[in-house]
């Protein structure tokens, strides 16, 4: 009998076959280099009185990759931000040193942005990241 069987992958040549529901995966295949971004829709738990700041990084996670920063410029914010979360995270009062200290590499990963220091910095990114600013100082 010629060609697949029922239940029988095919195969065509070289590349990635799926078979079978695929959720929640990034994948990137022949590419040199590749930046992938996924938003995490379940939020975490955080400390209450801590979720105005929450949501406020979380907008700022989400609008990252449309500023057209640096890949060093994007990894930093993107850590820094992240450190707030985890900071924050969870049901207990976080620990004043911590947060500050997250919220400070924060700020100084958004203040090359906002000051136009950053290489291709846009301005649109620029008033982004100092909003950005503004908002953190007025919760942090």
């Amino acid at each position: 009998m010629n060609g697949p069987q029922h239940g029988t992958p095919e195969h065509q040549g070289s590349g990635l076959h799926i078979h079978g529901p695929v959720s929640g995966s990034q994948i990137a295949v022949g590419n040199e280099q590749v930046t992938q971004n996924q938003i995490n829709h379940t939020p975490a738990p955080v400390a209450p009185g801590y979720a105005e700041l929450a949501e406020l990084v979380r907008e700022l996670l989400a609008r990252l990759p449309e500023q057209g920063l640096g890949a060093q410029e994007r990894e930093d914010t993107e850590a820094a931000a992240g450190e707030v979360l985890a900071a924050i995270s969870g049901t207990e009062e976080p620990e004043p040193g911590r947060l500050r200290r997250a919220l400070t590499m924060l700020r100084g990963a958004l203040a090359p942005v906002a000051t136009g220091v950053a290489a291709g910095t846009t301005v649109g990114a620029q008033e982004w990241a100092l909003s950005a600013m503004q908002g953190l100082s007025g919760l942090g």
